[in-house]
Order: C-alpha cells, then sequence, then structure tokens
C-alpha cells in the first residue's frame, strides 16, 4: 500500500543526530547531563522570493543559492553568489525553504580580499510578509518566545549557525558599506524528531490526503525535547493544547514517551490546588489524555503512577460544583480564544468539561481497583447532567454540550454547528466540532467542514496548520507564500485577535492538528477499545468513493481499505497485525 507521505517528508544532504555523548579527557556525563532526541538536518533553499537589486551589480550569481553543496567552504571556491554593499545600496535578499520547519541557518563565506567577519541582519518568517517585516508596528512582528529579527557576524573562510525558531523564509541583508562578499551557502539547519509514519490517510480525493499529512507534519514539528504548543510561539507546554496533539500522535506516530514526558512535567510543575496553566479547563485537559493514552495503548503501570495525583485532581474539581450543581470553577475560565469574552459559552463548555472529565475519572478508578471512588465520581457526573447551560449559539460550546450529553447531538449539528459554514470556527475547537458532528452522523457534512476550513488554510500556501484562521478574513488577502501586493489583504499580517495579532500569529499549531485523528477514525472507522487490544472498524465514508490507510496500534500496524460499492454500501479489506482483535 502506498502511504502518503510526499508532501511532509524534506529532501536533506548532511544529517547529525544528538545523543549520549562519551567520556572526554576523563569527564563522565552522568544521568543528569542534558541530551537531545533532535537531529539535524541542511535543506538549500527552494526558490528565491525577492532581492532588492536585479541589475548584478549589487547581487550576484544569486542561483547558486539553490544549489545543494557539501557544507564544507574551501580556499578555491568559484563562481559564488555575493553580496556587494556600497553606502548607497545594502543588497538583501528573501528564501523560500519550501515548507515550514523548525530550526536556524548556517551561512558559509568564502575567502575575499577583507578578513573581517560579514555583518548580516537576518529575518526569520512563517510567511514572506513576516520576513519582510521589522519588529512591532501596525502588525505586530516580535522576537517573543524565539529571535526572528536580529544581525550576526559571518567569519571570512568560515561558517556560522544560529536561530531557533519556526520559519519558511529567512531575508538576509548586509548591514555595512563596502562589503565585497562571496557566500558559499545560506542553508536551513533543519532540527525534528526522526520518528517514521507509521499511520497514514488516503482517498479519492487528495485535498483531504494533504490535510490530514499537513497535521501530522505540524505535529511533528512540534514534538521537540517536549510536546509543544507552536515552534515559533510559545514553545511551551500547554496542557489543552495537547489534546488534540495526543490524538494526532496516536494516530500518526503511535505511543510515543515524548507524550508521558509532557504530562508528567505538567503534572510536576503545577502541584494541586494549582491548576495547570492556571487553566481549570487544562487541568481536566490532563485528565482527558489520559485516558485517551491508556484506551490506546494500555499501560497500566504509568496510569497507577497518576493515581495519587488524579483522585486529589478529581477530589478538587468536585469542591466546585454548586447546589444547583453548576459548575463555579476558578482561576483562568477558558476554552479558546474566540469564545474567551463570551461568559455564557464558557460556562456551558466548562459544564460539558466537568461531566466528560467525572465519566473519564469513573472508568480510570475501575480500572485502577478503585470501585468506590468510581462509584462516587459517576455520582457526580449524573449530578452534573442535571444542569442544561443555556448557551444554543457558540459552535464550541454547543459541541462540548453534545458530546457530554447535555444536548441532542443531531440537534445541535443541524441549528448550530452547521449554521453559516465554517464561520465561527477555531482551529482548536474545529476537532471538538467535527466530533460532534460525527455523533450526529454527519460525515459528509464533516467533510466539508475539513475541505473549506483547514482546506482554505492550504489555499494560502500553509504548509503547516494555524493557531486561528477565520474564513472571512481570506477575501482579497495574498497567500502567505508570496509578497502581497498593495491592493490586498496580508493574511498573516493584517488579521488577528486576543494573543495572536499580526505578524505574532503562529502558522505552526498543533491544536489545529484535529482533522488528521478525526478521518482516520471516522472515515477509516478505527475506534480503538479495549486498551489497546480491540479494534472495532466501522468505516464512514461521506461522500467518498473509497479511503485506504494504516493506523499503529500496541500490536503493529492495522491496514484497511474501503470501496463503496454501486448500492452505498461499502467493501473492506483488512491486514491487522497478530494479537489484535477486529470487530467489524
Amino acid at each position: 500500500m502506498k502511504i502518503i507521505l510526499q508532501i511532509i517528508i524534506p529532501v536533506f544532504f548532511i544529517h547529525v543526530t544528538y545523543g549520549q555523548l562519551p567520556p572526554v579527557f576523563g569527564i563522565e556525563y552522568s544521568d543528569k547531563s542534558s541530551s537531545s532526541d533532535m537531529v539535524k538536518t541542511y535543506l538549500t533553499p527552494q526558490r528565491i522570493v525577492w532581492q532588492s537589486d536585479d541589475t548584478g551589480e549589487s547581487i550576484k550569481n544569486v542561483k547558486m543559492l539553490l544549489k545543494k553543496g557539501n557544507g564544507q567552504v574551501a580556499v578555491n571556491d568559484e563562481n559564488l553568489f555575493r553580496f556587494v554593499s556600497t553606502t548607497d545600496k545594502r543588497p538583501g535578499i528573501l528564501l523560500d525553504y519550501g515548507k515550514e520547519i523548525h530550526g536556524g541557518v548556517k551561512i558559509s563565506m568564502g575567502i575575499r580580499e577583507s578578513k573581517t567577519p560579514l555583518k548580516l541582519r537576518l529575518r526569520f518568517g512563517e510567511s514572506a510578509s513576516e520576513a519582510m517585516s521589522n519588529i512591532g508596528g501596525k502588525q505586530n512582528a516580535t522576537n517573543e518566545h524565539s529571535l526572528r529579527d536580529f544581525t550576526i557576524e559571518v567569519p571570512w573562510l568560515g561558517s556560522i549557525e544560529v536561530g531557533e525558531t519556526g520559519f519558511r523564509f529567512l531575508r538576509v541583508d548586509v548591514v555595512e558599506a563596502d562589503e565585497d562578499a562571496p557566500i558559499k551557502s545560506i542553508d536551513a539547519a533543519f532540527v525534528y524528531r526522526d520518528i517514521p509514519y507509521l499511520g497514514s490517510f488516503e482517498s479519492n480525493d487528495k485535498r483531504l490526503n494533504d490535510i490530514w499529512a499537513v497535521g501530522a507534519y505540524t505535529v511533528h514539528l512540534n514534538m521537540q525535547n517536549y510536546l509543544w504548543d507552536g515552534i515559533k510561539r510559545d514553545r511551551l507546554v500547554w496542557v489543552g493544547d495537547m489534546h488534540p496533539e495526543v490524538m494526532t500522535i496516536n494516530t500518526a506516530f503511535g505511543n510515543h514517551e515524548i507524550v508521558s514526558k509532557s504530562l508528567d512535567l505538567a503534572r510536576d510543575q503545577h502541584p494541586l490546588p494549582q491548576w495547570m496553566n492556571g487553566i481549570s479547563s487544562y487541568s481536566m485537559w490532563w485528565l482527558l489524555i489520559h485516558k485517551n493514552i491508556y484506551d490506546y495503548h494500555g499501560n497500566l503501570s504509568y496510569l497507577k503512577e497518576q493515581e495519587t495525583y488524579m483522585i486529589a485532581l478529581l477530589d478538587q474539581l468536585s469542591t466546585f460544583i454548586d447546589k444547583d450543581n453548576k459548575e463555579v470553577l476558578n482561576g483562568h475560565r477558558f476554552l479558546d480564544w474566540p469564545t474567551s469574552e463570551k461568559p455564557e459559552a464558557i460556562h456551558a463548555g466548562l459544564q460539558a468539561m466537568m461531566v466528560m472529565t467525572f465519566e473519564a475519572g469513573a472508568e480510570m478508578m475501575t480500572i485502577l481497583e478503585r470501585n468506590s471512588l468510581s462509584t462516587k465520581y459517576k455520582k457526580v457526573a449524573k449530578q452534573l447532567k442535571k444542569h442544561r447551560p443555556k448557551d444554543n449559539d457558540t459552535k464550541q460550546a454547543v459541541a462540548l454540550m453534545a458530546l457530554a450529553g447535555l444536548q441532542d447531538a443531531e440537534k445541535a449539528n443541524e441549528e448550530v454547528l452547521t449554521k453559516d459554514g465554517v464561520q465561527r470556527m477555531s482551529t482548536f475547537y474545529g476537532y471538538y466540532i467535527l466530533e460532534a458532528m460525527a455523533k450526529a452522523n454527519d460525515y459528509t457534512g464533516a467533510l466539508r467542514v475539513i475541505r473549506d476550513y483547514w482546506g482554505g488554510m492550504l489555499d494560502l500556501g500553509a504548509t503547516t496548520f494555524w493557531e486561528d484562521f477565520d474564513v472571512l478574513d481570506v477575501a482579497n488577502s495574498g497567500r502567505i507564500d508570496e509578497l502581497v501586493p498593495t491592493t490586498n489583504f496580508d493574511i498573516h499580517g493584517d488579521f488577528g485577535e486576543y494573543c495572536y495579532i499580526g505578524y505574532r500569529h503562529s502558522l505552526c499549531h498543533g491544536w489545529a492538528s484535529g482533522p488528521t485523528a478525526w478521518m482516520s477514525q471516522h472515515i477509516l472507522g478505527i475506534h480503538i477499545t479495549d486498551a489497546g487490544e480491540t479494534v472495532k472498524i466501522v468505516p464512514n465514508l461521506g461522500d467518498l468513493e473509497w479511503a485506504k490507510g494504516s493506523f499503529p496500534t500496541k500490536y503493529g500496524i492495522l491496514k484497511v481499505n474501503h470501496k463503496k460499492n454501486g448500492d452505498g454500501t461499502v467493501r473492506t479489506e483488512i491486514e491487522a497485525p497478530e494479537g489484535l482483535r477486529i470487530i467489524k
């Protein structure tokens, strides 16, 4: 079976692995020594987007930058790219590395008459426009969390490697006058986790195939030493963001240690009574993630490690319910940014999350053989269901209520979730909107949402999915991989609210990967149950003619192939690893 990974696996020519260091000169490295699981690959620019001079006077041999080299400068290198500056001209160039990556840049300079270092200004960007911008201003370019705009010195007949951020584009400008600098290469230093894509998705709709792969790649880039929210910003472990990311990791990469490592970090950084990241819903997401990873992988010993904290957290949550069975959680009351100024929506969503959290807690207590606690938490969930919030028009909150059984899913889908198409969506809670649509059996409608909303980002040049996306901003907006004409809006710099105004907006955010997990679970119909021992396969092709793919299980790779017959029924072929129980 063909695995569709072409758009997410980069071509590279130098590969370096960072791991355990050997003893050197009697120095011993203890278990406390810091090491990295990342690898580094050097990428050649794919195209020149812009240059300050087309005359050949200050920028020469520009196409040499696009040729793959050997990474080593030499005294007899010929026909190198050259920057030539004067008092009046400080040349600059904008490079495109073809797709979003995490890392920095390695610049190598050849031999020249002056042995002084060459000063260059570097500007990294997730969009071409961001790389052309200055810090601050109306469009809010920043150096927050990771530097994207700074000056370096490149040594004579040598190299320098700098930068650690998320980017696709790099602008390089000469800072000083009277420079004649032969540049051998300006290669991106791509830092990532070298792991195989075990899951896959392919159908007769290429747009959906691309969306599945881009979602997986978005999370892959954020699998650094910990599981981050974004590679440009915030580069932090946000537990709520982790939930869609973990579902994508389960789907594309299988059981990976970065999940437990990041969950444990959040637990240890936030001793009770603190909420994780200061947000009560994020502590609930921590519990729900644990239920998900146990369902998928069945690691009982790891679940037992969480028992004391889990019980204390559930008991703490139970103190934030009033006499009318309403949640009254303190801390930062937050679902996602678009609902952050809607108190009724926040309450509705938190009420639903409390129900789901206590139901999950009861199930985990049964697994841990704490039956009295299981009974206790089931009772709490039942009591919470007696209160029905009144929010009936916010997609995010209504989706959670449908998932928690506080609202009829089909009614929610018809009256709220499908209203105005993909307007008022969010990349984070889009996943739960899709889940609620699946509960309403509206698979064709959910596929339309995926094509229109996540596909809308691809139409604008995205190679990873964004922190937020408002389809109303698309009208008359330019692509992120082109310089935007003055007659058009800049989709990156001209829009955004809350924490993602203008260029501060992250264009690689793991919480936006929901369709990857959703399509494997609901279109391929792969439902993991029984602590990973059993898979129930119930495909829902919607308007697709066929779909096939692979899925990592605790016993190995499961492969399925579904084809729709003329009468609308589906013929399924299954290739399952030994030991895995299949239910159809």
